[in-house]
Order: C-alpha cells, then sequence, then structure tokens
C-alpha cells in the first residue's frame, strides 16, 4: 500500500509517518531525507544533487522523481511507500502519478491531516518553547513569523492538491489537531477500511 501524506507544515506528517513505519513497516520517503542521503552517497545523483545544494540552488522536480525513482525500484521488502514532503505541486502530483504507473504501482490514498491554522501557529510556538525550556534544539523556522510564511507557501503551491486527489475519489481527512494516537488511530481505520 502507498499513500501519501498532505498537510500543512506543524500538522504532524513526520510523526504519523514514523508511526506507520514502525507498525506497518513501510518506508517513508521524506524528500529532504531523500536529498540529504542522496547527497553523501557518492552515485551519479547523489553528485547532481550535492552541486545543486552547494550552489544554493532549487532542486528540481526531475531531480526529486529521479530519487524517488531509485527507491520505488529497490526490491526490498516492506509495507509500502508514505510520500511526506512530496507531492508538493500538482506539476509533481502528475509526475508521480506517471512514476508510479511506470513501476507498475499506485497510490492507494491520500490522507489530509486537517488542521486550524491559529491552532497550529500556537501549537508549533508552544512545542518550540516547551523545547527551548528542556534545553532541546528547535527548528529555526519554529517561530510565528516564519510558519505563517510557510503556511501561505503551502496554500498558494500544496493546497490545490487536496482538490486534485479528492477529484479522483483517493482523498481521506483525518482530525490533525487531536492526540497523536487518536490521528494514527484515524489513519489506521482509513487504510484497513
Amino acid at each position: 500500500m502507498n499513500i501519501i501524506l498532505l498537510g500543512p507544515p506543524g500538522a504532524g506528517k513526520g510523526t504519523q509517518a514514523r508511526h506507520l513505519v514502525e507498525g506497518r513497516g513501510m518506508v517513508q520517503l521524506s524528500t529532504g531525507d531523500m536529498l540529504r542521503e542522496a547527497k553523501d552517497s557518492g552515485t551519479e545523483m547523489g553528485q547532481i544533487v550535492a552541486d545543486v545544494m552547494a550552489r544554493g540552488a532549487l532542486v528540481t522536480d526531475e531531480i526529486v522523481i529521479g530519487l524517488i525513482r531509485e527507491k520505488l525500484t529497490n526490491k526490498s521488502e516492506h509495507g509500502g511507500f508514505i510520500f511526506d514532503g512530496f507531492p508538493r505541486t500538482l506539476a509533481q502530483a502528475d509526475a508521480l502519478e506517471e512514476l508510479m504507473t511506470e513501476t507498475g504501482q499506485k497510490i492507494d490514498y491520500v490522507i489530509e491531516l486537517q488542521v486550524n491554522d491559529e491552532v497550529l501557529v500556537d501549537r508549533i510556538v508552544g512545542r518550540a518553547e516547551e523545547a527551548r525550556k528542556a534545553g532541546q534544539p528547535v527548528r529555526a523556522d519554529d517561530n510565528p513569523e516564519s510558519l505563517k510564511v510557510r503556511l501561505l507557501a503551502y496554500y498558494k503551491q500544496t493546497s490545490p492538491l487536496i482538490g486534485y486527489y479528492y477529484a479522483k475519489g483517493m482523498l481521506g481527512g483525518v482530525d490533525g489537531l487531536a492526540d497523536i494516537e487518536d490521528v494514527s488511530a484515524q489513519i489506521a481505520k482509513t487504510l484497513d477500511s
């Protein structure tokens, strides 16, 4: 089973992906992780990624799709893929669909972690404050101003995917502001239906 987790920054996609990896043996495909891994791999694709990142340029959709292709064609046993942070745009969604077809696979579900923006901002700022008090590292962009910029980018680029996948009959929504265990249970119910 292959799924996409959609939702704004801070909605809990990474946390829920980790639960699915642990509970169902799925493989999380996080674009950020894949880019870092490729950069350090020494492969031809890794060298391309390293060069782009060294220039401070944005990694193209073609490069990200190439990295995903490598993961999809790796024949290790697992419970499916979780796409976390990809696709972010309609063009990427189309490219992913083509790649899945090309590799004889498909996306089974798209799960939107639905949140209220004001509550989300409060949650992220509170999480950062708790981390500071505990002497733990805090993401530099876990502050109200940066989060609002990230949310704006999400709504401009990524939220059209909600309609795209709804129209394809693939979209399910869960309350992303519920307790972590409740969100996991809602996702499990969707996947097991």
